[in-house]
């Protein structure tokens, strides 16, 4: 479905870092769109960004399943680490918003459910949530926190970790550049949520969680597939926004990686534990 044309929900960098030129260039016709969440093709996920769960492992360790544990997985993708959960011995409930990603989870055998982290239709059914790489996909981050706290039951913890302020700034950066120079217009609205660490409280602690430890973390990450391929997979709804049609976006995709100069991708990752009181 193409997206919906829109004034609404614009976003600045006072709200944390946004997919977002900042500036309407020399002419150039900026676009906003309601919709902001990617779009995903769990085949290309698997080949170019396998890195994604594997880097995610330090955040399933703070969650710590337990055996026995039900667990809700928050953005579970095609379930390479929900299958790491169910391996320490819990049970598991997978969510995600795309339908692609949710097949692939099946596939492995999953109970996974095509549902959005804001719009979440669990009470009090867990012992704990986690979540790895998907809340800076999640703009009503408000609706989705409140959701979450009332997925758990009380004295349940919530573990993961997501993109912080900062993050992949040198990329974005040289894809809108490169939009630009193209004649396309990078729509001005926030594609993704990177707070900082008060902005992330300040959220989850409206929400009704305690104990919150949340933390900003550098994580420069080759990337193996090329910045090319980064562009083409993880930035595929930005493209869609701009306007860009599909037999366009390799030879973009290769222009921008040219204009990076670097495979190093500047991954700034916000990890975090927090608990429901008893």
């Amino acid at each position: 479905m193409a997206p919906r044309a829109s004034t609404q929900f614009i976003q600045s960098d006072a709200a944390g870092d946004v997919d977002a030129l900042g500036t309407n260039g020399e002419g150039v016709r900026l676009t906003v769109f309601a919709d902001s969440t990617s779009q995903w093709d769990a085949e290309d996920y698997a080949r170019f960004g396998g890195f994604v769960p594997a880097l995610g492992i330090a955040a399933l360790e703070l969650l710590d399943p337990q055996p026995g544990e039900h667990i809700l997985d928050v953005g579970c993708g095609d379930g390479v680490l929900t299958q790491m959960i169910v391996e320490r011995g819990a049970t598991v409930v997978g969510i995600d918003n795309s339908l692609s990603m949710i097949g692939a989870a099946r596939a492995r055998g999953f109970d996974a459910r095509l549902m959005n982290a804001a719009q979440l239709r669990f009470a009090e059914a867990f012992d704990a949530a986690f979540s790895n790489a998907t809340l800076h996909w999640v703009l009503d981050k408000e609706r989705a926190a409140r959701a979450i706290w009332f997925a758990l039951k009380h004295g349940a913890r919530f573990a993961g970790e997501f993109g912080g302020a900062g993050n992949l700034r040198r990329l974005r950066d040289a894809l809108d550049s490169e939009l630009v120079a193209r004649g396309y217009a990078p729509p001005i609205e926030a594609a993704n949520w990177y707070p900082r660490v008060e902005q992330f409280l300040e959220i989850y602690e409206a929400a009704g969680f305690i104990d919150v430890d949340a933390r900003l973390i550098d994580r420069p990450t080759a990337l193996e597939h090329g910045v090319a391929g980064w562009v083409t997979t993880f930035r595929a709804g930005w493209l869609d926004r701009s306007g860009v049609p599909a037999e366009e976006r390799a030879e973009l995709a290769d222009a921008v990686a040219a204009r990076a100069g670097s495979n190093i991708a500047d991954y700034v990752r916000l990890r975090f534990i927090m608990r429901k009181p008893a």
